[in-house]
């Protein structure tokens, strides 16, 4: 893909936002560093790199910044927070608002949402609060099943179950991550992930990208470790099932009020059947993360990707 226009004035002030006070603070500053150093190429010589903390807003009030640029993951960066705390200062930012941050954020609450739609599979799942019994709760549902936080990313705290005796220790590790969890069915088959970028005011997927993992399943070491997963661009899919999963990417980007960015998370089963399992609204930029891979194939290079997605800023203004 070609001609990728400047939309945002190349004497702008960017501050990257990176860092943060989540669990992914370490890979959001590798996506900021990538981030930033693609800005400086492409000629956004203001570009500053700002660390996220408690004091971030006195930050971008003393920074006089016209844009930013979220690289941020996780907790306060990925939930709706630090996009509140942008819409307040009234600087314009790129990627998704307060509300599609928030509802995205928590898995359980996506699926909800997800669900008013009737063609976005999605695999059965049980919701657990704090204090509610798991072994309860769970009696409707077939094992193998994943536990995970449901306001958590990078796979940090999910467990892959195979039989009820293991699901307490799962659960338990869970929860050190969230009070909820979400407990759903184990679909036996492909892992597939497709972004959804904006180009002159219309969403598009991207090519998808298939995922099999050296470890049992699509853990953190296996999405952050070279050589831990092999990445299979485009996905070994038939051409019907490649167009079909790309609709259903962007019709639940849309459905949750997603903008200018998302990577829609899929297990496609053994019968063909894209399920959703997430939507993420701040993916990875690292050298190892799935867009940029993604990106890569259609002819977008790492540097026209942080243009696509810093022109979404415009979307704020």
């Amino acid at each position: 893909m070609a001609n990728i226009e400047q939309k945002i004035n190349l004497d702008a002030k960017i501050a990257v936002l990176c860092g943060g006070m989540s669990s992914e603070a370490e890979v959001s500053r590798r996506s900021g560093k990538g981030c930033f150093e693609a800005l400086q190429r492409l000629g956004y010589k203001n570009a500053e790199l700002v660390e996220v903390d408690k004091n971030i807003s006195e930050k971008l009030k003393n920074g006089k910044y016209d844009y930013a640029y979220n690289a941020l993951h996780g907790k306060y960066g990925e939930d709706g927070c630090i996009q509140g705390i942008l819409e307040i200062l009234q600087i314009p930012y790129t990627g998704c608002g307060v509300m599609s941050s928030a509802i995205c954020m928590n898995k359980e609450y996506t699926k909800r949402i997800l669900s008013t739609c009737a063609d976005i599979p999605m695999a059965k799942s049980v919701f657990v609060r704090k204090g509610e019994n798991v072994d309860e709760m769970t009696k409707s549902l077939k094992f193998p099943v994943i536990t995970k936080p449901v306001s958590e990313g990078s796979s940090f705290g999910m467990t892959k179950v195979n039989t009820r005796e293991e699901l307490q220790d799962a659960y338990n590790e869970a929860v050190k991550y969230n009070d909820d969890v979400l407990i759903e069915e184990f679909i036996d088959g492909v892992f597939v992930t497709v972004g959804v970028l904006e180009k002159d005011g219309k969403n598009f997927a991207t090519e998808i990208l298939e995922i099999r993992p050296k470890n049992e399943w699509y853990d953190f070491e296996a999405k952050y470790t070279a050589g831990m997963s092999e990445f299979i661009l485009p996905a070994n899919l038939s051409e019907e099932l490649t167009k079909r999963t790309k609709e259903i990417s962007v019709k639940a980007h849309e459905t949750a009020g997603c903008r200018g960015v998302s990577r829609v998370d899929f297990m496609i089963s053994k019968d063909g059947i894209p399920y959703v399992i997430e939507i993420n609204t701040s993916p990875g930029m690292t050298s190892t993360s799935d867009l940029p891979a993604q990106s890569k194939v259609m002819g977008i290079s790492y540097d026209d990707l942080v243009q696509i997605i810093l022109n979404s800023a415009g979307l704020n203004k």
